[in-house]
């Protein structure tokens, strides 16, 4: 029979602290909170070996008390609550008292803090809970916390982070995150002894916008209310000092409909001031943008949504990474209403026209719709997509080869037998919306997805050029040098060896700056530095379940971005050579990210719903 024991205190407090620190990304967060809650206006922030070895948070905010300071470790102690009824309006970013104790349970910490009425500091040393040592020490007024050896005594966990860029990485991320929610602190990041980042603490978000994403993407970017003055946890509050805010106000800034990425990181809210992660208000923000993005792209934005905080549960996540609203659907329609606004008002907007040369059918010379992006078109605010033009074989052989495809091949093949026994014989009838391939099979009919099905071609291509070490560059004409973002440029420094297996040629260029001198040759005509970054977020994302090695998932990231678009206009002769070198394939029917590339109707089942047979 099994015994019920009450676990030793060494033992809870590793589970409890497995629930707040899952990496090094985690302590800084926690850290970074305390100093902003102390009133800090200069935050430096150090980290080593990717945060396993070492990192350091230094404020100069109020500093804890020689008194308070072991106590400050234990578990549930706390400045920032007295009662339950606070609890329902919390206005400080931490609030639990578990931070500090569950990082003191799973490393190494050192603690020199002074608040400016004390002559010396205090420094307390703490290891797996354990307290070590307490004296006095000469430091500034503030707090220093230096973490080390995370994880040393739970080995299990240890072996569960990820490479030292990468871990530096979710860092960086945390740090420029709380730089956007607070533009009034000055913030710093050296990672190996070097400054990645930092910010002047003007108080102002297009300051902070400029450090995180760079001068010409802040650029892009369009203000919604009033967003150069600290609003935030300080604003509109009654005589007890609390926030009176019944109703959503939501500030800050989003992108022009010109300025999109390829995975949804770039979309950021914190709920009065506190970085949170919500699927439904990133919603929100995507169907804001609906009709003005390409197909498969997402907007830049940074929003802030201030309402009073009885009115949001923040104590329903153990790293209150999420929140509750009480009005989910008021903030919902908040968001987008006012993403919605500034998008249609103050974007330019494109309007439909019929491109020079374009003939009665509103076609251009090359086939495609007047959208660049090969998206929908507008006129007076509504969509004006056109059906896809199927007489664009007219076009010359010259330009039906850009995406790869051999026409030549195809109108030799047509008619010959299927030898590939994964894929019937098919027969192209025409395309659906300028994404989707109709088929007839021996057996029904078939919709084929034309981005999914070029990913897989595109995919084993690449596969089958590295196995024989014949991966083809296409040099570019003049290198182009890119500055990169701290995250961006610790991915292509531990990844490089990679990036160079599946044909890009960068090298490095001082500081975070590349110089990029030869890309993949089926990237064919894309933009090499627009394209190169999207990859990066990708790799950044990791949202690619099937790649088991990273230059395998560098090749899927690649093939998607250089693979036919949905919304691309293809002539019969295209789709026939896509249809013929998907059949060739070795797994036609998914996209390397295990998205199916067709669906098939049988001829019992469209005999069904013609009512033909019961």
């Amino acid at each position: 029979m099994t015994t019920i024991r009450v676990l030793p205190i060494d033992v809870a407090n590793k589970i409890a602290a497995g629930e707040v620190v899952e990496r090094p990304a985690s302590v800084i967060k926690e850290l970074v909170e305390n100093a902003i809650d102390a009133g800090a206006k200069t935050i430096k922030v150090e980290s080593h070996k990717g945060g396993k070895q070492l990192m350091r948070v230094m404020d100069d905010g109020r500093g804890i008390v020689e008194a308070e300071l072991p106590l400050a470790f234990s578990r549930h102690a706390t400045s920032k609550l007295t009662s339950i009824e606070e609890l329902t309006r919390v206005k400080t970013l931490g609030f639990r008292g578990e931070a500090l104790a569950s990082v003191a349970a799973v490393s190494q910490i050192t603690c020199v803090s002074r608040p400016a009425s004390q002559t010396a500091a205090t420094r307390i040393r703490i290891e797996g809970s354990h307290q070590t040592g307490l004296g006095s020490a000469g430091a500034p007024a503030g707090t220093s916390i230096s973490v080390e050896n995370l994880f040393y005594n739970v080995p299990a966990r240890l072996k569960f982070l990820k490479a030292d860029a990468t871990e530096a990485g979710h860092i960086y991320r945390v740090v420029s995150h709380y730089a956007l929610a607070f533009p009034q602190v000055r913030f710093s990041l050296q990672t190996e002894s070097r400054t990645v980042f930092q910010t002047n603490g003007s108080g102002k978000l297009l300051d902070a916008l400029i450090s995180v994403f760079g001068l010409e993407t802040a650029r892009e970017m369009l203000p919604i209310g009033e967003v150069e003055h600290d609003l935030g946890l300080e604003h509109d509050v009654d005589e007890q000092g609390r926030l009176n805010l019944q109703s959503p106000t939501v500030y800050g800034y989003v992108g022009t409909p010109s300025l999109h990425r390829g995975t949804r990181n770039q979309i950021v809210f914190f709920v009065n001031k506190r970085w949170i992660q919500d699927r439904s208000l990133n919603q929100a923000v995507i169907q804001a943008y609906h009709t003005f993005l390409p197909v498969g792209r997402f907007p830049v934005a940074v929003l802030n949504i201030d309402l009073d905080p009885a009115l949001v549960d923040v104590n329903v996540h153990p790293t209150k990474a999420e929140v509750k609203f009480q009005e989910q659907r008021a903030v919902f329609s908040a968001v987008q209403r006012a993403v919605r606004a500034v998008v249609t008002e103050q974007a330019p907007i494109a309007s439909f026209q019929t491109p020079q040369g374009a003939g009665a059918d509103g076609q251009g010379a090359d086939g495609h719709g007047a959208d660049r992006h090969g998206g929908h078109g507008h006129d007076g605010g509504k969509t004006g997509w056109q059906p896809p033009h199927f007489g664009a074989e007219s076009r010359n052989r010259a330009e039906l080869s850009q995406f790869g495809l051999d026409v030549q091949r195809t109108l030799d093949l047509e008619g010959q037998p299927n030898t590939n026994s994964k894929m019937p014989m098919m027969r192209v009838i025409g395309q659906i919306r300028q994404m989707y391939i109709i088929a007839e099979g021996p057996d029904g009919l078939y919709l084929i997805d034309q981005h999914a099905a070029h990913e897989r071609i595109l995919y084993e291509k690449m596969a089958a050029q590295k196995d024989k070490s014949e991966v083809i560059r296409q040099q570019l004409l003049e290198p182009l040098v890119l500055d990169l973002s701290p995250i961006h440029s610790a991915i292509v420094e531990a990844e490089l060896i990679a990036l160079t297996e599946v044909g890009f040629e960068i090298e490095p260029f001082g500081g975070n700056t590349y110089r990029l001198r030869a890309v993949p040759e089926i990237l064919g005509q894309a933009e090499p530095a627009k394209t190169l970054v999207d990859i990066l977020d990708e790799m950044a994302d990791g949202a690619i379940p099937l790649a088991k090695e990273i230059h395998e998932k560098i090749a899927i990231t690649v093939c998607k971005q250089a693979s036919i678009k949905g919304g691309q206009i293809l002539s019969l002769e295209e789709m026939r050579e896509l249809v013929r070198q998907l059949e060739a394939t070795t797994a036609p029917r998914t996209c390397p990210h295990g998205r199916p590339t067709m669906i098939h109707l049988s001829i019992n089942e469209l005999a069904r719903q013609f009512g033909r047979i019961q």
